[in-house]
C-alpha cells in the first residue's frame, strides 16, 4: 500500500504528462503545505519561473484571515503579476491535490485577477 504522499506523487506525474506551460500560456502550479500555499507561473519549454506568489508574502501574511481567504489573495497576486507581464491565459496545475478548498480558492482568485484557464 502506497502512502498518501506516494499516491499524490503518482497523481502529480500523471497530471504533468498532460499539462505543459509555454511562454505565451504558462503553467500555474500550486503547492499546498499544511500552513502555507504557493503559486508559480512556469514556462516549461525554457524551464523558467515567470512569476510567483505565496502566503508568506508580506502584504498577504500581514492579513489575519483564514487559510482559504489567504489562498484567494495568493491567486489574485499571481494574476496581477501575470497581467503585468502581458499574460492573460494559463493552464492550471493542481499539483496532485483535489480541486477543492485552498487549491480552488487560488484558481478563483486568479480568475478574479484577470487570468483565463
Amino acid at each position: 500500500m502506497a502512502t498518501k504522499l506516494e499516491q499524490r506523487q503518482k497523481i502529480r506525474y500523471r497530471i504533468r504528462k498532460k499539462v505543459v506551460g509555454t511562454s505565451t500560456k504558462p503553467r500555474l502550479a500550486v503547492f499546498r503545505s499544511n500552513a502555507e500555499i504557493y503559486a508559480q507561473l512556469i514556462d516549461d519549454n525554457s524551464g523558467v519561473t515567470l512569476a510567483a506568489a505565496s502566503s508568506k508574502d508580506k502584504e498577504i501574511a500581514a492579513q489575519k484571515v483564514t487559510k482559504v481567504e489567504k489562498s484567494k489573495l495568493v491567486g489574485n497576486a499571481v494574476a496581477k503579476k501575470a497581467v503585468a507581464l502581458g499574460l492573460s491565459a494559463v493552464v492550471f496545475d493542481r499539483g496532485g491535490n483535489l480541486y477543492h478548498g485552498r487549491v480552488k480558492a487560488v484558481a478563483d482568485g486568479a480568475r478574479e485577477g484577470g487570468l483565463q484557464f
